[in-house]
C-alpha cells in the first residue's frame, strides 16, 4: 500500500528532494505529489482562458485553474507537509494549511524557529512541527513502520 504526501508551500530550496530522497533511502512506499513549482508556468496557469486588462484578474484565473491541482491532490493525500521558508511570505502554503485544517487532514509543518510565531495559529492544527527535512522523514518512517 502507497502512502500518498503532498508537498506544499515555498518553492525555492531543494527541501522536496530531501524528504523524496531520505523516503527512498529509507525504503517507505510513498507517493509524493506537489503544486507546480515552476513560478512563471503557476503564473500563466489561465493565460489560454484569454488576456485580462489587469494583474489581478490575471492572477485570479490562475489561481483558479492552480487550486484544481491542489485541492485535487490535496484531498487525495494521506499527509500533508507545508514548508514555509523564511525569505518569502507563502500565503498559499498558509491557505494549504487551513484547507487541510478544515477537511480534517493531518499535516506537518516545515518552518525555522523564528517564525514561530507568526505561524502560532498553523502549528497550533498540525501534527507536528519540523525544523529539518530529516524529522518529516523520521515521522514517515514512524507512521509507516511502527509495529
Amino acid at each position: 500500500m502507497s502512502f500518498y504526501v503532498y508537498l506544499s508551500g515555498e518553492i525555492h530550496t531543494d527541501w522536496r528532494a530531501e524528504i523524496e530522497r531520505g523516503a527512498k533511502e529509507a525504503g517507505l512506499d510513498v507517493v509524493f505529489t506537489a503544486p507546480v513549482t515552476d513560478h512563471p508556468a503557476s503564473d500563466a496557469a489561465g493565460d489560454h482562458l484569454g488576456p485580462e486588462s489587469t494583474g489581478f484578474w490575471r492572477d485570479h484565473k490562475s489561481s483558479k485553474v492552480n487550486s484544481i491541482r491542489t485541492r485535487t491532490l490535496i484531498e487525495q493525500s494521506d499527509l500533508v507537509v507545508v514548508r514555509f521558508g523564511s525569505e518569502y511570505k507563502q500565503w498559499n502554503a498558509a491557505f494549504d494549511a487551513g484547507y487541510c485544517a478544515a477537511l480534517g487532514k493531518p499535516y506537518i509543518t516545515l518552518h525555522d524557529e523564528d517564525i514561530v510565531h507568526p505561524l502560532k495559529e498553523v502549528d497550533a492544527e498540525a501534527q507536528a512541527w519540523c525544523t529539518t527535512t530529516d524529522q518529516v522523514v523520521e515521522i514517515l518512517r514512524y507512521v509507516l513502520l511502527a509495529p
